[in-house]
């Protein structure tokens, strides 16, 4: 009742109490999406009284059952010549592998990147609409926005439906005046502004194999090689990890795709150190 009374809508009962009535119902205007530019906070929520129990209320043994259970493995690092951010490609719906080619970086803006960890239809959803912001905020004040500025608008993003059933994990990345900028902001509000993060089911195994290589003053090459080698070495150990290697670069005068390389071919080319 209190989500309903937030919302402005009607509670589950009233709803199909007017459905069923022979009563028209009074059709009512909705907000699509969390707007920023409204004094008072508006939530676009399904019609009911709460959408996360509705959906542990069909992850039961009986009956019809959601499985939401996912994996990934996702990683990004800043170093001298910029952030480096690398993914994996396989996505995953519980035991079922429902994809092995997608790519799980969005590209807000040249100069701002998002990784996706977690559902796939919310981080591509918000991280949309956060480059449409993005865009907005250029439009308006005649410069980029910050990385900071980004990032802090998603975390208000999240802060908004916290505890509603969103699955979002993703880092944002980008150089602005300040230089590189990379940060962590997940489905609860948190915002987490750091050197090196690694999202997704598969993080401590890509934690392990970047803390190993990490420098600060490293090359670039030696920056796409450990990229590269940490997801490898994630796919191989988790089971929800896999496909392709997807890295960007982003640099000074904007992000730039290094590559795409099939694991398989990887795991064979770091196979001494693994095996």
């Amino acid at each position: 009742m209190a989500l309903a009374a937030v919302c402005g809508g009607q509670s589950s009962s009233e709803h199909f109490g007017q459905l069923f009535s022979g009563k028209q119902a009074r059709l009512f205007d909705r907000p699509n999406h969390f707007s920023f530019g409204t004094k008072i906070q508006e939530f676009a929520v399904p019609v009911g009284n709460e959408p996360s129990g509705f959906l542990r209320s069909c992850n039961r043994e009986e009956g019809v059952r959601i499985d939401l259970n996912h994996g990934t493995t996702t990683l990004a690092f800043k170093f001298r010549h910029g952030v480096i951010v690398a993914v994996d490609s396989r996505a995953s719906a519980g035991n079922y592998l429902a994809s092995n080619d997608v790519n799980k970086v969005i590209e807000i803006n040249p100069y701002l990147l998002g990784t996706m960890s977690g559902s796939a239809a919310d981080c591509q959803y918000w991280e949309r609409l956060l480059a449409k912001e993005c865009r907005l905020y250029r439009l308006r004040n005649n410069h980029r926005i910050s990385v900071a500025a980004a990032s802090k608008l998603l975390c208000n993003m999240m802060l908004g439906y916290r505890g509603m059933g969103l699955s979002v994990g993703s880092m944002i990345c980008g150089w602005d005046k300040e230089g590189p900028g990379l940060y962590y902001v997940d489905d609860n509000g948190t915002r987490l502004s750091g050197r090196m993060f690694s999202t997704g089911c598969g993080n401590s195994y890509a934690y392990g194999v970047v803390d190993s290589g990490y420098k600060e003053d490293m090359t670039v090459e030696e920056a796409y090689e450990l990229g590269c080698r940490g997801i490898a070495h994630a796919t191989h150990r988790d089971a929800y990890s896999g496909g392709s290697v997807n890295m960007y670069h982003m640099r000074e005068d904007g992000l730039i795709k290094v590559c795409k390389e099939d694991v398989s071919e990887l795991i064979h080319r770091y196979r001494e150190g693994m095996f």
